[in-house]
């Protein structure tokens, strides 16, 4: 079994590292020293578990974990800390696997053993949990085969159409798989809900114009101007004239 090892302290890397290969059956094939790095060394080598840090600087161990989700085919996650905080309970109580910092070698291996590939359900349901520990700093999406980063205080606004939503960020854009409402529950301090099918960034309005009887929210460096629908209009008109 394939293992990459994803952590900010080369000795704590080290250690695991040697642990793993005393076993029979596990191997492994790639380190990271942050959750970005995971992310190119997963694609790459293909691990079928990875044990990851929690607390790393830039993008931190829970991050990394969703994005990782976003594979063709996503390894096991098991985290591994040095603090027994409320992310620890959430994981008890979601049943995700973690190991407390200095790891143990049987430990280690009773956790190994239980780890197999998720299927979409269980990815699911992981992800559903890690949401309620920690919002996002990136949105993650394909493209050509290869995962692509997004942070979010790059983007312009969520767009749905069918079963994609377009993010239009500062660098072009991306179609991801996920529902406005659950985007909308996770950045709703951030973004808002101007039409059935959109959520715009407020940091990136610049205002509001009228168009064919209607109204459209505006933004700053990019032309796009989306349609305000007119529920939604007393809410953006208060939010714009506050700006």
């Amino acid at each position: 079994m394939k293992i990459l090892i994803v952590d900010d302290e080369k000795p704590a890397r080290d250690r695991l590292s040697r642990m793993v290969n005393s076993l029979a059956d596990y191997e492994v094939v790639a380190e990271a020293g942050d959750g970005k790095q995971a992310l190119q060394k997963a694609q790459s080598s293909e691990p079928d578990v990875v044990l990851m840090d929690i607390r790393m600087p830039g993008m931190d161990g829970i991050q990394a974990a969703r994005h990782l989700s976003e594979l063709e085919q996503p390894p096991a996650v098991i985290f591994t800390t040095a603090y027994a905080d409320h992310a620890l309970e959430a994981f008890e109580t979601h049943a995700i696997d973690y190991l407390l910092k200095p790891v143990r070698k049987e430990r280690l291996q009773q956790a190994l053993d239980a780890s197999s590939k998720p299927n979409r359900a269980q990815v699911s349901q992981q992800n559903e949990a890690l949401a309620e520990i920690e919002v996002r700093k990136h949105i993650c999406a394909r493209v050509r085969g290869d995962l692509v980063l997004v942070s979010i205080e790059n983007i312009f606004y969520f767009q749905a159409d069918q079963k994609y939503v377009t993010v239009r960020h500062t660098g072009g854009e991306v179609l991801i798989e996920d529902a406005l409402k659950n985007l909308e529950q996770e950045f709703g301090e951030r973004f808002y809900r101007i039409h059935r099918n959109a959520l715009v960034n407020l940091a990136r309005i610049s205002g509001m114009q009228s168009a064919n009887d209607g109204h459209q929210v505006t933004f700053h460096d990019i032309e796009d101007a989306l349609e305000i629908s007119r529920r939604h209009l007393p809410g953006i008109r208060k939010i714009i004239i506050n700006l």
